[in-house]
């Protein structure tokens, strides 16, 4: 191959710009400046001893638009440090503050991932850049040849070209749906966003030893396990799946995840009986027959065409099917009876995420009684049920033998969660900002002025009413009190494609705040967003007070999340809520409903720095494990060794344990005092 001349990058922003950005970040913050989104591709060829020639390939959606070529070597005294990942850093991180851009994907190929092994975890991590691993044609000769004949800058540019390919519209990857409706997380696991190792920083070393313990046995017998639920995105329970088929394949633990073809029609009528289980439907709504065989059919049909066939998840263990199976949620249950019908023995779990009204369902006559009925005939042949850890939520007529305790989950390095650099979050700011203008929505001042935040899907149970009602009468307070910069509220979170209510509320808050509080509107940014995980969490990390006042709930990990976050909490006494908030440690807990409560505890927080210094402190280092990725692993990956390999004994019955303390006790690694823990206090009749 022709040797490749060092050639630097040769775009620039012009003096005038540079200027205007300084002008309007003094002015506005780090949300008023405007990065231009790109994509850039890298690769690296070996050109002699511990030296690569690297080049670097930018484009935009359409063009290339600038290149570099460099000659690399590692330093003396490296002792095996990613050299290449280092430089590759370096240059993308200078080359976005020199140019006023924003690296959405970085292509590259699979050849470099090896040489380079830390630079994809980096990129996602420190740059917030999604690398897409492009693997090379290993089968074709020819292409192979056609490949290495490419220059270094080609070979960048190709990576380029490919790699924006990954990403829709929204400039977030692509969501993949394959044969058989199994999920392919991360761009088809193209986008190796977390290593091993990041992973272990999430958690203590005892859950970090325990999960792995599991793990260990898993792969040994390769044991597989097959999840299924309704969505592929857009709620809590598609969040946490894909969380934990990306650790799991880190893990090398067979891990799959399924969902039915999409029915619009149905959808209408799974959020329906959704809504009856919580409460929160219209009074006297009941579920109709032809509605019951509209989900039967659905279900049945995609299980006949997808799943028990030849090769499919549900086909016999021997034959290449599922190990496991899991349900998620009252959308699914359907598939149980037919799992049971064609292989009695095997293992079905049923994970129920919501709050069910236990109350109602106990008059025969009520809808929830009704529909609690109808899952139930399906339900019951699961050989265990799962709940989140709050026993009111168990219907009476679950066998307690079946009833383990689960907390909702969310990962610590995903996009939710992961810390950003201000680079970032202005970038992400500024995004929502855009979408507010486009709108006439209001738009947001941070860092001038605080705000106050709600994360939450537009949905009847929200309390997103009571979140309008407790900032006015705090503005009127705070008013009275003077001398402290009014704070903005935010109401935002993002659609579902099985989540019809979503306009309906988003109506009927703005609704509310043009009636009742009119004055407030300047104030008041309320807004339902695209999928952009980073985009959420740059607005919750920056809130000065996250709220979450729900009516009715099933755990809501917004609450961990924000913790974790540092942010303090004012939340209500629904569902798995109490779990999360220390009251009067890390935020407060009032009863649904209460606005004049919330109202109050937002006084403190705005008036009382060192309260707010304190409350955010003990809330970044009071998060269980139990709550992030690997401690929801541990839990499911306990549960597939027990049940696989001795079959459901007596001892592995539930008895309204939580599952996590039966993993830890298993494997020899029971809690210790000091240790952060949810308390158990709710589940101790």
């Amino acid at each position: 191959m022709t040797k490749d001349p060092c050639q630097e990058f040769h775009v620039s922003t012009s003096l005038r710009r540079k200027s205007q950005a300084e002008k309007v970040v003094q002015a506005e913050g780090c949300f008023g400046l405007s990065l231009t989104p790109i994509f850039i591709g890298i690769s690296a060829v070996l050109s002699g001893y511990k030296t690569y020639l690297v080049s670097l390939a930018v484009r935009d959606a359409t063009y290339l638009i600038d290149f570099t070529i460099q000659t690399v070597s590692a330093p003396e005294g490296s002792n095996g440090q990613d050299f290449l990942a280092e430089y590759i850093i370096k240059s993308i991180r200078w080359y976005e503050h020199r140019t006023f851009v924003k690296v959405v994907g970085a292509g590259l190929p699979s050849s470099l991932r090896t040489t380079s092994p830390s630079l994809c975890s980096r990129l996602w991590l420190e740059l917030d850049i999604v690398p897409i691993v492009i693997q090379q044609p290993h089968e074709h000769t020819e292409r192979i040849a056609l490949w290495l004949s490419k220059r270094v800058d080609e070979q960048a540019d190709s990576m380029a070209r490919k790699c924006i390919m990954n990403f829709g519209p929204s400039l977030a990857p692509l969501l993949q749906v394959a044969w058989r409706g199994i999920v392919e997380v991360d761009a088809s696991f193209q986008a190796p966003l977390i290593s091993l190792e990041d992973y272990k920083t999430t958690c203590s070393f005892t859950s970090w030893e325990t999960v792995m313990h599991y793990a260990k046995n898993l792969r040994k017998h390769k044991t597989k396990i097959a999840f299924f639920s309704s969505t592929p995105q857009g709620g809590g329970v598609a969040l946490m799946r894909h969380a934990l088929v990306r650790f799991s394949r880190v893990m090398g633990v067979d891990l799959r995840w399924y969902v039915p073809k999409p029915h619009p029609g149905v959808f209408r009528v799974t959020k329906n009986i959704h809504n009856t289980l919580q409460g929160v439907s219209p009074e006297g709504q009941f579920i109709t027959e032809d509605e019951k065989s509209a989900i039967r059919e659905w279900i049945t049909d995609n299980g006949n065409r997808y799943w028990f066939s030849e090769g499919g998840p549900l086909c016999r263990p021997e034959k290449g099917g599922a190990d496991i199976v899991i349900i998620d949620d009252p959308q699914m249950p359907c598939l149980i009876p037919l799992i049971k019908k064609l292989t009695p023995s095997r293992p079905v779990f049923y994970r129920s995420h919501i709050q069910i009204r236990t109350d109602l369902i106990k008059d025969p006559n009520s809808p929830q009684a009704d529909v609690w009925d109808f899952l139930w005939q399906n339900v019951k042949q699961a050989d265990l049920f799962i709940s989140h850890p709050m026993p009111s939520f168990v219907p009476h007529n679950v066998p307690r033998e079946k009833v383990l305790y689960m907390p909702a989950t969310t990962d610590w390095l995903d996009g939710l969660n992961k810390p950003m650099e201000i680079w970032d979050v202005g970038y992400y700011g500024h995004l929502y900002n855009m979408k507010c203008r486009s709108e006439r929505m209001t738009e947001l001042q941070w860092p001038r002025r605080k705000y106050i935040i709600q994360v939450s899907r537009f949905d009847p149970a929200k309390g997103l009413p009571t979140v309008v009602d407790a900032y006015a009468c705090f503005r009127e307070q705070l008013e009275k009190h003077g001398g402290i910069s009014i704070p903005q509220l935010v109401i935002c979170g993002n659609a579902s494609v099985d989540d019809p209510d979503g306009i309906a509320i988003y109506d009927q808050v703005m609704t509310q705040l043009e009636t009742k509080y009119p004055h407030l509107l300047a104030d008041v940014s309320v807004m339902r967003l695209d999928p952009c995980d980073q985009l959420l969490n740059c607005l919750m990390s920056n809130a000065h007070v996250v709220l979450q006042l729900s009516t009715y709930e099933g755990f809501e990990v917004k609450v961990s999340e924000a913790l974790h976050a540092g942010r303090p909490v004012i939340a209500s006494f629904a569902g798995g809520i109490p779990l999360q908030v220390k009251d009067k440690i890390d935020g407060f807990l009032v009863q649904p409903g209460d606005w004049r409560a919330v109202a109050g505890h937002l006084m403190e927080l705005f008036t009382n720095t060192k309260l707010h210094e304190r409350m955010s402190q003990a809330a970044k280092t009071g998060v269980s494990d139990e709550v992030g990725t690997v401690g929801n692993a541990l839990s499911w990956y306990y549960l597939a060794s027990k049940w696989e390999q001795k079959g459901p004994k007596l001892e592995l019955l539930g008895n309204e344990q939580w599952v996590n303390d039966m993993a830890r006790s298993e494997a020899g690694q029971p809690y210790v005092e000091g240790e952060n823990r949810l308390p158990r206090s709710f589940t101790q009749l």
